[in-house]
């Protein structure tokens, strides 16, 4: 029972990473399209760098809830659980 929940956090665990991953591919191949889009239309004129940073922005953050926000987010869940019970004994 113990290895079959174990199995279930770890591939929670790379399907979180792999989406990370795929956002990461999308965010590149749009962007890297709107420059050469901004670039060969209008190259005095920089537009693309405001799509760039603000979804950089987004790709950032969910960089590190992916690979440093687990721990945190685990840690209040177990919180909350405590506190829960507690409530209801």
């Amino acid at each position: 029972m113990v290895e079959q929940q174990r199995y279930e956090e770890v591939k929670r665990r790379v399907k979180q990473i792999s989406i990370f991953y795929q956002h990461l591919a999308v965010y590149i191949f749009v962007n890297t399209g709107l420059a050469v889009i901004n670039l060969t239309s209008n190259p005095n004129e920089i537009w693309f760098t405001y799509p760039l940073i603000g979804w950089g922005i987004g790709i950032a953050a969910h960089g590190l809830s992916v690979f440093f926000g687990g721990a945190w987010t685990k840690s209040w869940e177990e919180r909350k659980i405590r506190e829960l019970m507690e409530k209801e004994s």
